[in-house]
């Protein structure tokens, strides 16, 4: 059985040849890619995003702006994240 429509990244191709669009994305990228990350790390531990919260110490509301990329977190609440998730943080600078 196959999906109707066209998949993200298709239309992520599509879009990143507009090279407004791509300049924007390109600014956007390590977000959703810790974005990413995070998601990643919480469904592999099975865990809710109210777990995640609580083991954060935030709200869960925190949690979910945080997936959803329309909170822009600081470095520290990050890392506080990564620690709940038993993580570690990187940054690096290209």
């Amino acid at each position: 059985m196959s999906k109707a429509g066209i998949s993200f990244e298709e239309m992520k191709i599509d879009m990143l040849k507009d090279e407004e669009f791509k300049i924007e994305y390109e600014k956007l990228k390590p977000r959703y890619e810790a974005i990413e990350q995070i998601i990643r790390a919480r469904k592999e531990q099975n865990i809710t995003q109210a777990e995640l919260a609580k083991r954060v110490g935030t709200q869960k509301s925190n949690i979910s702006r945080l997936e959803s990329g329309n909170y822009n977190p600081s470095l520290d609440f990050l890392a506080k994240v990564a620690e709940s998730l038993g993580k570690k943080i990187s940054v690096t600078l290209n």
